[in-house]
């Protein structure tokens, strides 16, 4: 990372992270991900339950492996050799863990959470139900406003997912969103945190390096 792009990453960082504070969220910026995923082992406990979304930038930490490596017990649902009962079971046991960890799709500027859904797992995580939850998002995920968010999740996200999880849908072709028909579709429920949900204890941790999509 050039001085320029780490002065931008901290600049944007930082004002996203007071504008999340003040709608109630914990927030802190992290200069790196190594940062954040020490951030994340402090936390934990040998034998707490830590449910974790399907997340590339939690894969692009390593978050997995270090959790496990600290004596949790690690809630992932998307292990290939798991049957669909298997999945099930896991999403719902994610919905009462000790901690849940997950990213984004966008943060504004104006301290809101943007996400999209297939099955509606994750933000029903983030929402409610796990004793902690905390969100690690790079940089690249903030934008200004929810137009932007929005439009953020059409070119930028959605399209490199469908891709990666082989969906076959258009936006795999076309690498921008068609708004398509597809049984395969996975932008399905939408939603939006203005503010902290009022019964939950919630960080977001942005970390000034490009993670995930």
């Amino acid at each position: 990372m050039n001085e320029i792009e780490q002065w931008h990453s901290k600049t944007l960082g930082t004002a996203a992270c007071e504008a999340l504070k003040k709608n109630g969220f914990e927030a802190l910026f992290l200069e790196t991900g190594k940062e954040a995923a020490e951030w994340i082992r402090n936390l934990i406990t040998p034998g707490m339950t830590v449910g974790t979304g399907g997340s590339v930038t939690l894969q692009e930490l390593n978050i997995q492996q270090i959790v496990a490596e600290a004596g949790a017990d690690v809630l992932f649902h998307s292990r290939k050799e798991l049957s669909p009962e298997e999945k099930m079971e896991i999403m719902r046991a994610q919905l009462t863990c000790d901690l849940f960890l997950s990213s984004t799709n966008a943060v504004t500027l104006a301290g809101e959470l943007y996400n999209i859904d297939s099955n509606g797992n994750r933000v029903a995580a983030l929402t409610f139900g796990p004793k902690k939850t905390v969100v690690v998002v790079g940089w690249n995920k903030i934008v200004k406003t929810m137009k932007d968010a929005e439009a953020r999740l059409e070119l930028l996200a959605s399209p490199p997912n469908n891709k990666r999880l082989g969906t076959g849908t258009p936006c795999a072709t076309t690498g921008y969103c068609v708004d398509c028909q597809s049984e395969n579709r996975i932008c399905r429920v939408y939603t939006v945190l203005r503010r902290k949900p009022a019964k939950s204890d919630f960080t977001v941790l942005i970390v000034g390096e490009r993670l995930g999509y």
